[in-house]
């Protein structure tokens, strides 16, 4: 957690804010999606993720298109500048991240490797 705030706070920029961020993400790691569907990813209520479509969609980073089945449905998708930014973020974020692997020692780096290789067994679904 702390390392994940070190990487907001230093690696990306402030043209966007951390919630922002994760809903961005969210949407392009599952796609094309509803805004029910972004607020049961986001485990937030409805009225927050309307906000939040209504921030990224003026910033041009989302786009919304009617349901031509059932005009009650918008889908949301992240748009060509939404991906932008996104890259350029975890661009940041790895060099980041680079510069302050490269301080550390072999013997540091060999921890790290094992720390990760049991962590994604932790995670393993």
């Amino acid at each position: 957690m702390r390392l994940s705030r070190k990487l907001r706070r230093e690696g990306s920029g402030a043209e966007i804010t951390p919630t922002l961020l994760a809903a961005l993400s969210t949407i392009e790691r599952h796609g094309r999606m509803t805004a029910g569907e972004l607020a049961t990813h986001e485990q937030v209520q409805k009225p927050t993720v309307t906000r939040i479509l209504g921030e990224l969609q003026e910033r041009e980073l989302v786009t919304r298109t009617a349901d031509p089945m059932d005009g009650r449905i918008a889908w949301v998708q992240i748009s060509t500048s939404g991906t932008r930014l996104l890259q350029s973020i975890r661009r940041r974020h790895d060099a980041y991240l680079a510069a302050r692997l490269k301080r550390l020692t072999p013997e540091e780096l060999n921890v790290l490797e094992r720390a990760a290789e049991i962590l994604e067994r932790l995670t393993d679904r």
